[in-house]
């Protein structure tokens, strides 16, 4: 399992559409962080590039996120990647607590601009 991660500076970037890099964590099946790699990010706005597109071509089937809008979510969940937004802070650590079951989705659009991992 592949998961990303909109990032600036190893910290989930609170706007998808326009974050530096993805961070990428390869997962293996009993759940541990196998490998991590920093995909570039396109130029402008993330919903309307082909970042849905590269990101399902190299595997990933899950996008941890802070806000983002349902558009975005909408051109990710065609390309199969699932998303959960809310989150916030070290892209490791976020992707750890995601795998230890501790994440769940905020359910926020980005127009309401309120950040956090919401924790169960």
């Amino acid at each position: 399992m592949k998961i990303a991660l909109p990032s600036y500076q190893n910290q989930i970037d609170e706007h998808f559409g326009h974050c530096e890099y993805f961070t990428v964590f390869t997962i293996d099946k009993q759940k541990k962080i196998l490998s991590e790699e920093k995909v570039t990010s396109p130029a402008g706005c993330g919903c309307k590039s082909n970042i849905a597109q590269i990101l399902a071509e190299q595997g990933v089937t899950l996008m941890l996120a802070g806000n983002m809008g349902e558009g975005a979510v909408n051109v990710l969940n065609s390309h199969g990647i699932d998303v959960l937004r809310g989150c916030s802070g070290n892209v490791k650590l976020v992707t750890e607590s995601w795998l230890s079951g501790n994440l769940r989705d905020s359910g926020i659009s980005c127009a309401r601009h309120q950040h956090g991992c919401n924790e169960e």
